[in-house]
């Protein structure tokens, strides 16, 4: 009896104790478990935080996952302040180091390495080093992002496209773009005469002229609200959330963009615009037309690098790599333009003395030409070369170059070796607004640009178009596009600033580019009597 009475006593205490020790193993799994992962999150996020530290070179220094990036990636911050800032904190250093998120880059401050990289011994850094899932975006596979040796054999292909000679072909195409602008801007100057949103015009006629010179498609975007063209082409470079936290994503791991597959280009815009053109090269092919534009270059580029059994598989491209192409072009070639004249315009309506100035020297060359406007008339247009150039100084369309070591490269005269695979940026907004090379860099003054300025600025502190075998393809074209452009609008009308007009423009955060961040650029444009 008395065994029978203790018995289950003692078996509670033992179950008591059991669950005791039950739970004080729960718990010390669970800190244990806590404790591994915290560790492996910890050196994931940290991990590469020492490169620069080891190899002696000054750096940022970093806050595990975010690196230097905290506040862009937040928001607060946008990317052009954030290299402004690390440029000036590595004043007396030719290069330092940062980090974008967990991403390690060398950010290069000398002229003279600069040019090393983008010229002299561009060899070593052919690529862009900027990750595209292609499977995912099939149409992202442009010049602009293309990898060497697929890269050179492309554009050696499409180049010809290019030349003077196609260039003053061209030049009616776009000069019947620019009357039709006109047209358009008087069409809404009647609805309202206060203010206009000169970005929306521009849009439109570098939509046409694209379409027009590029493509062969007389698109005549300006008179159909309706247009696909115009509707799709507004949104190709919006700015948007999805496009920053692409961005992000790459920059902790492209594995997580594997995951997420958010694509750099909005997926409607790419299957619209790449079935238009695929209908476009296939028309052209079917008919046996023959036109001197990007559309016959990559009809061509697809029989030499596509269709041909015999190019070697290195540069060998496929159907959908042609088509990507097309998009790119299109893509780059309006909105980087407009964007660049509404800047243009704008500041020339804040400084009614160099717009003056501008309009006296169209005035004097048309003279000399007998009124007549083409191709040797725009040459002869030096101030406005000037306008243009300050313009890109201070409104680059893109704040940064980014380049890979595509292998190992022993810096001439210095210590630093760049190992394959090491990221570099070249922050082109913060070389345009170094003190160093242009006094008082916030003032618009185009006399930076004259003969005896330029001589004594080094090489490499201007590169809007980027510099070297990757310069902009598209630079002349671009450069004569928005030339005209220039002449009708200031022929036409004396520009000003309204009640709308930003002063000073914004940037837009989620963008790749650097546009306005309420996408507008609001002026006043009088009638000149003529």
């Amino acid at each position: 009896v008395r065994i029978c009475y203790y018995f289950p006593s003692y078996t509670n205490q033992n179950r008591k104790m059991s669950t005791i020790f039950n739970f004080a193993n729960f718990w010390v799994d669970l800190i244990i478990i806590v404790t591994v992962l915290f560790s492996i999150v910890y050196y994931y996020c940290t991990s590469t935080n020492n490169v620069w530290k080891k190899l002696n070179i000054h750096y940022i220094r970093p806050i595990p996952l975010f690196g230097n990036y905290l506040h862009v990636a937040l928001g607060i911050e946008h990317p052009i302040d954030l290299y402004k800032k690390i440029y000036h904190e590595l004043a007396g250093h030719k290069y330092g180091g940062m980090f974008q998120m967990r991403t390690p880059y060398l950010l290069i401050r000398d002229p003279d390495i600069i040019n090393n990289i983008m010229i002299k011994d561009f060899s070593y850094f052919t690529d862009r080093g900027i990750y595209l899932d292609y499977s995912n975006e099939p149409l992202s596979e442009t010049l602009f992002f293309m990898e060497n040796p697929r890269w050179k054999k492309l554009r050696s292909k499409l180049s010809p496209a290019f030349t003077s000679g196609k260039l003053k072909q061209m030049y009616s195409q776009i000069e019947e773009c620019g009357n039709a602008m006109i047209v358009n801007i008087r069409s809404e100057l009647k609805k309202n005469s206060k203010e206009i949103d000169i970005r929306d015009i521009l849009a439109q006629y570098s939509i046409d002229v694209i379409g027009n010179c590029s493509f062969g498609l007389n698109l005549n975007v300006a008179k159909d609200d309706t247009s696909l063209f115009r509707r799709y082409g507004k949104i190709i470079f919006k700015p948007s959330l999805s496009y920053f936290v692409r961005e992000i994503c790459v920059m902790i791991s492209p594995a997580i963009l594997k995951i997420l597959k958010i694509p750099i280009f909005p997926h409607k815009t790419t299957v619209h615009f790449g079935s238009i053109f695929k209908e476009t090269i296939a028309y052209r092919e079917k008919n046996s037309i023959v036109r001197n534009d990007i559309v016959h270059a990559l009809i061509q580029a697809h029989q030499d690098l596509v269709v041909n059994e015999n190019i070697s598989k290195d540069v060998r491209l496929t159907g959908s790599q042609i088509l990507s192409n097309a998009f790119g072009f299109f893509a780059a070639g309006f909105e980087t333009t407009s964007t660049t004249l509404s800047y243009c315009l704008h500041e020339l309506a804040l400084k009614k003395n160099i717009q003056d100035r501008v309009r006296e020297e169209i005035k004097l060359t048309k003279i000399k030409f007998n009124g007549v406007i083409d191709n040797e008339f725009l040459i002869k247009l030096n101030y406005l070369d000037m306008v243009i150039a300050e313009t890109l100084r201070k409104y680059p369309v893109i704040f940064a170059l980014f380049r890979v070591a595509t292998k190992t490269y022993h810096l001439p005269n210095d210590s630093l070796t760049i190992k394959k695979g090491q990221k570099v940026i070249i922050p082109i907004f913060s070389l345009h607004f170094d003190p160093k090379y242009y006094t008082d860099p916030e003032v618009f003054n185009p006399e930076r640009f004259s003969a005896e300025e330029k001589a004594k600025r080094p090489n490499g502190v201007y590169i809007p178009f980027g510099d070297g075998p990757r310069i902009c393809i598209g630079k002349r074209f671009a450069e004569m596009e928005m030339k005209l452009a220039l002449v009708k609008i200031l022929s036409k009308f004396e520009v000003e600033p309204c009640e709308k007009t930003e002063i000073p423009i914004q940037f837009s955060k989620l963008s790749l580019l650097v546009v306005p961040k309420n996408e507008k650029v609001w002026l006043k444009l009088n009638p000149i009597t003529e």
